[in-house]
């Protein structure tokens, strides 16, 4: 790296105070369907013929095209009738609704949920606690109870959820060996993504998804096909109601939500009614030991501030909650991409 002459701060300075304008670009291309519309007409077409397909403006709809390429989510071709967009393979796998890779979920969730609360930073800064009441005007004591606020939220919730674990699933699933673990629980298991990657992934097992009941209906009656033999459901709220006895149990994002007493009350519980030789596989985002980083982590923990009751954690933080519930043998393994895992032994 070069010494900090080499730097050009004021650039810098514009490219992070253009990130809510990046991000909100790629929203929008979202929302209104452009990626969409470019794969189902299978070859390039003009701002025109975009924006008379999605009942947009000539004007609006050519700069929002054209930031697009800007930011390699499109590419234009030049010909004789003018110039024409396409999606690039970003945007075919990733931001099309019918990928099996699509994030246009979880783009949705942030763009009509988390944006609003970010509006309040500021505040939450100050106090120490989320904006669900100021953002949406409802009460901030129960996030949950926020974040599923109606039914429309807790399904855009959910299926954003699964898109996150579409492309991440299989990696913290793979950080260790969980073959041998054939009767696993996933607390708070949501739409099912997570699940329907274990069974995939070691297909001796099999993955009770234990959630909030009007979670578990809609993950039955939206997500999870009947088929699917390995996967079933147990309602319930993990906190209030007991924990039954299985081989391993997965908390996939779900200690980020909570502070350090709630954490140590859960994984109490699952240690009680974890069997002898079990475990229980963390999944987070881990903060480097001196929190410098990694900087997409240390936005998350910034996110459970203006979302939640909890925090983003180091893997000694989490070995530190693990230790004190009575779990022993504890290995980290880093992934290298957005999520991490944590198995604790008993």
């Amino acid at each position: 790296m070069g010494s900090t002459e080499d730097l050009d701060y004021p650039q810098i300075i514009v490219q992070y105070s253009n990130g809510f304008l990046i991000s909100k670009v790629m929203f929008t291309a979202c929302e209104l369907g452009v990626f969409d519309l470019l794969l189902e007409s299978g070859k390039p077409l003009s701002s025109d013929a975009i924006a008379a397909g999605l009942g947009a403006s000539t004007m609006g709809m050519r700069r929002l095209l054209d930031a697009c390429v800007g930011l390699k989510l499109l590419a234009v071709e030049m010909t004789q009738e003018g110039v024409l967009y396409r999606n690039t393979e970003i945007s075919n796998v990733y931001l099309t609704k019918s990928s099996p890779k699509s994030q246009y979920h979880i783009m949705m969730y942030y763009s009509n949920t988390v944006y609003l609360c970010w509006q309040y930073l500021t505040d939450a800064v100050r106090e120490g606690r989320n904006q669900y009441e100021r953002a949406f005007g409802v009460s901030s004591k129960d996030p949950f109870g926020a974040m599923y606020r109606s039914d429309e939220e807790m399904l855009k919730f959910m299926a954003g959820q699964n898109s996150v674990w579409s492309i991440c699933g299989r990696d913290v699933l793979a950080a260790f060996d969980l073959s041998p673990f054939r009767q696993i629980y996933d607390l708070g298991g949501g739409g099912g993504a997570l699940a329907q990657e274990c069974v995939s992934l070691y297909p001796n097992s099999t993955v009770t998804i234990y959630d909030l009941p009007k979670v578990v209906q809609v993950a039955k009656e939206q997500f999870v096909s009947p088929e699917e033999r390995q996967i079933t459901f147990h309602e319930g709220d993990f906190f209030n109601d007991s924990i039954p006895e299985a081989e391993l149990y997965i908390l996939s994002k779900i200690l980020h939500d909570w502070d350090d007493d709630k954490c140590k009350q859960l994984l109490a519980k699952v240690y009680k009614a974890c069997k002898p030789g079990g475990g229980v596989l963390l999944v987070e985002s881990l903060l480097n030991e001196d929190k410098s980083g990694p900087v997409e982590t240390q936005l998350y923990s910034m996110n459970m501030l203006v979302q939640t009751e909890g925090k983003e954690r180091t893997a000694a933080e989490y070995s530190k909650l693990l230790e004190a519930a009575g779990f022993g043998v504890i290995q980290v393994k880093r992934t290298g991409k957005l999520y991490d895992a944590v198995l604790g032994r008993k």
